[in-house]
């Protein structure tokens, strides 16, 4: 039994819905699907989650609200008319979201949770609808129905692992299954969304808990790049990476898959495949527990660059007898409500890594901190930094891939700010300057893919 998962730009309009349904009646196995809002159909367009958050805006700045309301109904409406499809149904969400409003008018966390979860929600009741009109039996199932509660910290619910054995059930199902992704219910029913790009999440939770032989996520695109396609001209479609080497890769800015979402899918080694919807013939890439690194020419998986990084630059003489230095510098930060990304040192120095944002209007304060806590010889603190991560599971068997990689930075005369290999041997990370992240990215495709490819 699989479980298929549809991205927003899948289910955008009637015609991919369209598509989506000839790729689940094509196969018996094919039982549960989860959906997500519908996604841009041009360029220009405006998703549909983002409609609605706009709505709440409305709503909670007790503003007319009249205009946004029917935008958001003229999305669906659309996609109902080019079905064929009664508009009793196009009543029934007008009036779902005016209850919403009503109800949780005056708890806006809420409100916004439960105005976000209606693109997924009415999309799937629209898709079931039709495909049981088609001649296919298929069940609209809520969160609710499939037993997905969540944790109940409005934006970032968590699943509850009781709900596992509850989810288990729907493998009783005659007929195919519509799950709306991105959200579930909390124990005292109110409904709760996963962070953003949570419709893979829900996606990973059902197929946890049905114990699924595979998990399909389709998209628009036919798996994952070795590198940002933005950025480098037509990058290698990725046959094969590992759940390690997908988070290291999704942390540093890989977006086709959302990395939280393989964490229920890690402990029961269900693999994964990334999909697309417009040729669902291609191979795809596949996200495994293991896969073979005896070809050297498979070592790199691939390459990101993510921005928006500063670093606290730290020296003191003898620091490294000092007991308990860096427990003060983090105590300052946790004050402060700062995460940290990485801590690459030295005997004498400390760089701390955060993201901007988290220090964005604290700078002073926590410089300040640090200065007077801990009597430090030298503070500094560094903007506009990008983390380069080179990434793959054969990284520790093959000699020369660290020096391969600052050789093609040097002769792109970009100096690195700092280097850093985790304990897990499968990731390099490099600390660049901003305005050289596309060209690092290009120079090291070209120096472990392009070679590969010009010897082939």
């Amino acid at each position: 039994m699989k479980v298929s998962k549809f991205g927003g730009s899948s289910v955008a309009n009637s015609e991919q819905i369209k598509k989506v349904l000839n790729i689940i009646n094509s196969d018996d196995e094919r039982k549960i699907v989860v959906v997500s809002a519908p996604g841009k159909r041009f360029k220009e367009d405006t998703k549909t989650t983002d409609l609605l958050i706009r709505l709440y805006d409305k709503v909670i700045n007790k503003l007319d609200y009249a205009h946004k309301l029917q935008q958001i109904i003229e999305r669906y409406e659309e996609i109902v008319h080019a079905l064929e499809m009664d508009d009793k149904i196009l009543d029934n969400l007008r009036n779902d979201i005016l209850r919403l409003i009503d109800v949780y008018q005056n708890k806006p966390e809420r409100l916004l949770d439960a105005l976000k979860s209606c693109g997924e929600d009415f999309n799937a009741q629209i898709i079931a609808q039709y495909n049981t009109q088609l001649g296919y039996p298929t069940r609209y199932l809520s969160p609710k129905e499939a037993g997905i509660l969540v944790t109940d910290e409005p934006g970032n619910a968590m699943i509850l692992e009781s709900s596992y054995e509850q989810i288990y059930k729907l493998r009783d199902y005659e007929e195919t299954l519509i799950v709306p992704g991105f959200f579930g219910y909390s124990e005292n029913d109110d409904i709760v969304t996963f962070p953003r790009g949570g419709s893979d999440i829900t996606g990973a939770i059902l197929a946890r808990g049905i114990k699924a032989s595979l998990y399909e996520n389709f998209t628009d695109v036919s798996g994952i790049f070795r590198a940002n396609p933005t950025v480098v001209s037509h990058p290698e479609v990725i046959p094969e990476v590992t759940y390690r080497e997908m988070r290291e890769l999704s942390y540093a800015g890989f977006g086709v898959f959302h990395d939280e979402a393989l964490e229920p899918l890690y402990k029961d080694r269900i693999p994964v495949v990334i999909k697309n919807t417009n040729a669902p013939d291609d191979k795809g890439t596949f996200i495994l527990s293991e896969r073979d690194t005896s070809n050297l020419s498979h070592i790199i998986s691939g390459v990101s660059c993510d921005k928006g990084f500063t670093t606290i630059n730290i020296k003191k003489y003898l620091m490294n007898r000092e007991v308990g230095f860096t427990r003060k510098v983090l105590s300052i930060l946790e004050e402060e409500n700062i995460s940290i990304e990485h801590i690459p040192s030295g005997i004498d120095n400390l760089s701390i890594i955060i993201r901007s944002n988290q220090i964005e209007g604290k700078e002073k304060r926590v410089l300040n901190k640090i200065r007077e806590q801990i009597k430090v010889d030298e503070l500094t603190i560094e903007y506009d930094l990008a983390i380069l991560m080179i990434v793959g599971e054969g990284m520790n068997k093959a000699i020369g891939t660290a020096s391969g990689a600052t050789s093609a930075l040097s002769r792109n005369n970009i100096n690195l700010n700092m280097i850093n290999q985790g304990s897990s041997e499968i990731s390099m990370m490099f600390g660049i300057n901003e305005q050289y992240s596309d060209i690092a990215v290009q120079a090291i495709y070209n120096e472990y893919f392009a070679k590969e490819t010009a010897q082939l």
